[in-house]
């Protein structure tokens, strides 16, 4: 692929951890990205088969579940090895998490608060205003946001479903956003951004994770996601435009000198 066309399709790679946590929404968005299902034996690529972009899909596992999903170890070593390489990478829920245990933060497994499902409110911190992902969607939330990202009134309806949580990010990551129950639903690290939230999901898709679940109930969750379905949408389109804006500035970046 020439330089030319990678700049307007940047060439994505997403890891797949299971069949029930699918791109979804994001296969508009991503239609031609390299899709490896580790959850079928696909290996985990290595860095320089990435392309321009990589996506850490969610999964039912833990970050820690090496031995229910043995290819985990390999995911966090290219997760570390993306952002020493500069590499856009985002990781959603699991993805986001396993991002945390690569820089050398933690998560807590079953954590005291309780599975957070369904819609919530993300809060956004004042960095995440100029973060080349998650901008945009902060200031489609609107005035509050403009004026002063950190008032009650800066957040973004998401879909959440987890119980595992990340407390502790890697050394000098960036805090992006909150919600009342989890500390951390937002953060960057160097090139990766990483979100415990799932700006791909689908109202059916939610319901469907929620089905599997005992401590969910199910009816609240369809209630919440076709009502707020429309700005659900919106949010993940913005989130993954950006993305894929970032991936197209890096090979921007990278091509510069040699078109000089």
């Amino acid at each position: 692929m020439s330089d030319i066309t990678r700049l307007d399709h940047p060439r994505v790679t997403v890891l797949q951890h299971g069949s029930d946590v699918p791109l979804d929404r994001f296969a508009r968005r991503f239609h031609d990205a390299r899709v490896v299902r580790l959850f079928a034996g696909d290996p985990v690529p290595a860095l320089d088969e990435c392309g321009d972009a990589l996506v850490v899909l969610g999964g039912r596992m833990h970050a820690y579940a090496d031995d229910e999903a043995p290819w985990l170890p390999a995911v966090r070593s290219l997760l570390a090895g993306a952002v020493g390489a500069g590499l856009p990478t985002l990781g959603i829920c699991l993805g986001a998490q396993l991002l945390a245990v690569a820089g050398g933060g933690a998560v807590q497994v079953a954590a005291p608060p309780g599975r957070e499902a369904g819609v919530v409110d993300v809060h956004w911190r004042a960095p995440a205003l100029h973060d080349p992902v998650l901008g945009p969607l902060v200031r489609d939330a609107g005035a509050a946001c403009d004026d002063d990202v950190e008032r009650p009134g800066c957040v973004t309806p998401v879909v959440s479903m987890h119980s595992d949580a990340v407390i502790e990010l890697p050394a000098g990551a960036e805090w992006l956003a909150w919600s009342d129950t989890y500390p951390y639903q937002a953060f960057r690290w160097g090139s990766a951004l990483g979100v415990q939230f799932h700006p791909e999901a689908s109202p059916s898709l939610a319901v469907r994770w929620a089905l599997g679940e005992t401590d969910v109930d199910t009816a609240v969750v369809h209630t919440q996601v076709t009502a707020h379905d429309d700005g659900l949408a919106r949010a993940g389109d913005l989130l993954a435009a950006a993305f894929l804006d970032q991936a197209r500035a890096a090979v921007g970046q990278r091509t510069a000198p040699a078109a000089a």
